[in-house]
């Protein structure tokens, strides 16, 4: 028997007289497979929203009401993904600040000198160029507590003694300082270093008045990273 060679053609043209494609099943078909696409991400922003991690909770959220808007599963997470946003963007500014203070351990003798040092933010006029101030609290163990302000360059205008303009969160207050009769650093002591550490420790921002040879500027530190934890008795 030979073969039939209409055979092929046949089959393509009994093909193409095959039913249309349903629209309908098709989108369907699409709709079902988004959901599926969003409900795992769902999945996952559940299991870090549930252990509290919260920059990847905030991620598989951002990517799930992005890219499937109008599905169950983005109205399902959608207000605490909110939530998630938010506590992740405290964890970052949380740790921001507490990067900013730096902790030193020294051997001093038969004891150790602690110090925590915070910069400001910017940098003001000192008379001898420009200067971002460095805040310290110092534990030595032959000289005890005390707090005082350093200068990269110029000088404090505090030679016997002086008052300067504290604020804490917006509240302000006076506390006296002074500038000792030495070359060896140029730095300004707070003298009320407990109340200032008291005051730090339970503040967002501190702002100080600085008197300099090149005028009083007000540097700002935000201080809201204190890890009190460090400087132990204070």
């Amino acid at each position: 028997m030979k073969p039939n060679r209409f055979a092929p053609l046949l089959a393509l043209v009994l093909a193409a007289c095959g039913p249309a494609p349903d629209p309908a099943a098709e989108a369907a078909a699409r709709s079902a497979e988004r959901e599926r696409a969003a409900e795992d991400l769902a999945r996952q922003f559940d299991q870090q929203f549930a252990a509290a991690n919260w920059p990847l909770a905030r991620a598989h959220g951002d990517v799930l009401i992005a890219q499937y808007p109008d599905t169950p599963a983005a109205k399902r997470i959608a207000a605490r993904h909110a939530e998630a946003k938010q506590k992740a963007d405290a964890a970052r500014e949380d740790t921001r600040l507490a990067a900013l203070w730096s902790y030193q351990s020294q051997p001093v003798g038969k004891g150790a000198q602690l110090s925590a040092s915070i910069h400001a933010r910017d940098a003001i006029a000192t008379g001898g160029g420009r200067s971002r101030p460095q805040l310290i609290f110092r534990d030595h163990p032959e000289w005890g507590r005390s707090s005082y302000l350093v200068l990269e360059n110029g000088d404090f205008d505090c030679y016997g003694g002086c008052r300067v303009r504290v604020r804490l969160d917006g509240a302000e207050r006076s506390m006296a300082a002074s500038r000792p009769k030495t070359d060896e650093a140029i730095a300004m002591f707070i003298e009320d270093e407990r109340a200032l550490w008291r005051a730090v420790r339970d503040a967002k921002e501190l702002a100080i008045a600085i008197p300099t040879k090149g005028g009083t500027h007000e540097a700002t530190f935000e201080v809201g990273g204190l890890d009190t934890s460090r400087m132990p008795g204070w």
